[in-house]
């Protein structure tokens, strides 16, 4: 290889590992951040010589440890599955969906359940999902109490059924989170938030805007929710920790590389010059 290729190939090289260094930086620093999927950068070498480009940016889709919060409303998926979760809109037009991993919801002040940006929780309102469903695909909510009675108590079963109690003791299923599974997670586009979008290239388990009681929690393959549970990131800190090093490694060798070669330049040319 010319010198001045060795050139070429080492500032390649300290692009690629410093995109490979942001990566394993992101990753720890979402180390907290609820059903966070960690990413991997590959390397592969490049056309003539030049030296190694980033070949691909892997998510690992892999499930976090699910961690007990005793708040009724934060929900975690024990197996596959994602909440499908959606923005309000109030001007006509269609609102958009996304696929999420993180359960940390409540309910606001219209009786919706909610994520912490506001996105409503779909599913079925008014009934749960069974083989003739009692209610109707919707976003999620508490509905309207009997008449004389008040809200006491909800409750979510690992099926997915909002149960509400009330203050004579009676109880209600009020509606049932539903979940939506893909045959190839890795189509699905973070978008930030933990929200994730392009769902119709990722497969989804049934198609088109309305889940159905195939995406009942427990049923095709689909998780069951752990009520009063979060997920935590799946980043293990101990991996990031050793690909930090070596990538840093990497990089100091290709920086080296450049100033030997520098060097060696330098010297090529002081002996043209006398």
């Amino acid at each position: 290889m010319a010198l001045l290729g060795t050139l070429t190939s080492s500032v390649s090289a300290l692009d690629s590992f410093t995109q490979g260094l942001d990566t394993v930086g992101n990753n720890i620093a979402n180390i907290n951040t609820t059903a966070f999927k960690g990413s991997s950068v590959s390397f592969a070498d490049t056309f003539s010589d030049l030296g190694t480009q980033v070949n691909s940016t892997t998510q690992n889709f892999s499930q976090g440890s699910l961690q007990t919060t005793g708040v009724t409303t934060d929900l975690g998926i024990s197996g596959n599955g994602y909440f499908i979760v959606q923005q309000p809109t109030t001007s006509g037009a269609a609102p958009n969906q996304y696929a999420t991993r993180d359960g940390q919801f409540t309910f606001n002040s219209a009786g919706n359940l909610v994520t912490q940006q506001g996105y409503q929780v779909m599913g079925l309102v008014g009934g749960s999902a069974t083989s003739t469903p009692t209610g109707t695909y919707g976003a999620i909510t508490l509905g309207t109490p009997p008449t004389g009675l008040s809200l006491a108590s909800v409750a979510i079963d690992t099926s997915g059924n909002v149960i509400a109690t009330y203050n004579d003791g009676s109880t209600a299923t009020v509606g049932q989170v539903l979940l939506q599974n893909f045959s190839d997670q890795s189509q699905l586009q973070s978008v930030g938030g933990n929200l994730f979008t392009n769902m119709g290239e990722a497969g989804p388990l049934t198609t088109g805007t309305t889940l159905t009681t195939a995406n009942a929690p427990g049923q095709n393959s689909l998780g069951t929710i752990q009520s009063g549970t979060l997920e935590q990131s799946n980043v293990d800190l101990t991996q990031e920790f050793s690909n930090m090093i070596t990538l840093q490694r990497a990089f100091e060798a290709n920086s080296r590389m450049i100033t030997i070669s520098d060097s060696i330049l330098e010297d090529v040319v002081n002996m043209k010059t006398h």
